[in-house]
């Protein structure tokens, strides 16, 4: 596995913890229930949305889902730029991460995401201190950021995001409702914009655009690919831009019954 310097995760076009903006607020909410937003929304972007979750699987179905098992991949010019490995316990916050450091020594964080209190080891030594700490911020940031990029659709009418219905998008396949995503004063960067098209036909998300912080600048798209049933509930493994053929993917994706507790006890 391979992870990255901040610099080089903008060089790659992923959102990391300088950018991940207000989706911090939306991810954070993946710990609880699912609450309904109550930030300004209209009643077609919400009429979209819920159809969204009708076609993942349902509300229900998400509630009773305990496991993921996944890796956040990014992939440019034929080359792995980031690759981390995820196991959460969606039911009680229990979360192990791993991953290389700039230096290329193994990590691996142990922690709850709810108390964000935990272990974390180098290279297969424990880390304390300021090193402890630095690893748990950074455990954190990457479930906020690799979660989001995998689970949004289900969170889209999660409290402080507004949504608005924008436009019928038509495709050769099709058409598209587009719904865009706003955060109420919530979140670091809380004027980043999300455009998700959510195919009539289907109810899928399969592309979304973005502009981070409120920049002046045209949408980064990407395309959403591979929805496939996990469980109980869908989810896509493959995220493409079609501007400079960025892949963002989940090599690894589960939905296990049940995970060792060792997994989120013990670093081997």
């Amino acid at each position: 596995m391979s992870t990255q310097t901040r610099d080089s995760r903008r060089r790659a076009g992923v959102r990391g913890p300088a950018t991940a903006g207000a989706a911090l607020v939306a991810a954070a909410a993946l710990l609880g229930p699912i609450p309904h937003a109550s930030a300004a929304t209209d009643d077609k972007a919400v009429a979209v949305a819920e159809r969204v979750m009708d076609a993942l699987g349902g509300e229900a179905a998400w509630k009773r889902t305990r496991f993921l098992r996944f890796d956040f991949a990014v992939d440019r010019g034929g080359a792995t730029l980031v690759r981390r490995a995820h196991t959460w316990d969606k039911w009680t916050g229990r979360y192990r991460a791993e991953a290389k450091d700039e230096k290329g020594r193994p990590v691996v964080v142990l922690m709850n995401l709810k108390t964000r209190e935990g272990r974390a080891w180098v290279d297969g030594k424990p880390a304390n201190g300021r090193e402890l700490a630095a690893l748990l911020e950074s455990g954190y940031a990457w479930w906020v950021n690799d979660a989001y990029w995998l689970l949004m659709p289900y969170k889209m009418r999660d409290p402080g995001v507004s949504l608005s219905w924008v436009r019928e998008d038509k495709k050769d396949a099709g058409t598209r409702d587009v719904v865009l995503l706003t955060f109420d004063g919530v979140g670091l960067t809380p004027k980043d914009r999300y455009w998700v098209f959510v195919d009539r036909e289907t109810g899928l998300v399969d592309r979304w655009e973005f502009v981070l912080k409120g920049a002046r600048a045209d949408p980064t798209p990407y395309d959403w690919k591979g929805w496939k049933s996990y469980g109980n509930i869908r989810l896509a493994d493959d995220r493409v831009n079609p501007k400079d053929g960025t892949r963002i993917h989940f090599p690894v994706l589960e939905v296990p019954g049940s995970v060792a507790d060792s997994v989120f006890t013990t670093p081997e």
